[in-house]
């Protein structure tokens, strides 16, 4: 598969962490990845885990570039995810306001028809970016909120961040044992 992984400098790093992880150790792969990091990305991700690491072999880029290969609809790629998502740069993509490689990017899969994700990681709205998010939502992106789930009784924070990843992994189909799905009998090993 090939993608695109923006990280923005929303809260929830840990979030874009995990995917890219589990990405590089994904036995379906190796998955051609294409990382993209806002202004923010790596200064939010310093406060929040330390240090973002970006697996071997992944290919990262600036946001001021426009010479990057997924900011062109002539370019194939199989699906972008934006993790975390800031509420700024849903209202940009939102509104086409396409002044970075990421908006662009976003854009680009928009009209293009390709698969876009995107997980906002804001809390509470305000009146415009709920709208915005409909926005984006008619537009034909995918948003998966940053809202993890309990019923499996998670008892880490990576137990946590492990179900907002494992959906972003279910709209990419990619297969994946990170949490206990909703009425699933457990296994023994």
């Amino acid at each position: 598969m090939k993608l695109v992984v923006a990280i923005t400098g929303a809260s929830g790093s840990l979030y874009a962490q995990r995917l890219l992880e589990i990405l590089h150790a994904d036995p379906q792969g190796p998955h051609e990845v294409h990382v993209a990091l806002s202004r923010h990305a790596q200064e939010v991700a310093q406060a929040e885990i330390g240090k973002l690491v970006i697996p071997e072999g992944f290919q990262v880029h600036g946001d001021h570039s426009m010479q990057v290969p997924y900011v062109s609809g002539s370019t194939k790629f199989d699906a972008m995810v934006i993790i975390p998502c800031s509420m700024g740069t849903v209202g940009r993509i939102a509104h086409g306001y396409s002044d970075s490689a990421i908006i662009r990017a976003a854009d680009v899969f928009l009209k293009e028809k390709r698969k876009l994700i995107i997980v906002p990681r804001e809390t509470p709205w305000n009146l415009i970016q709920a709208r915005n998010i409909v926005t984006v939502l008619e537009a034909g992106a995918q948003v998966i909120p940053a809202i993890p789930a309990f019923y499996h009784r998670p008892e880490t924070i990576l137990d946590l961040v492990d179900t907002v990843v494992a959906r972003v992994l279910d709209h990419l189909s990619v297969k994946h044992a990170l949490t206990k799905r909703w009425m699933e009998p457990e296994t023994q090993d």
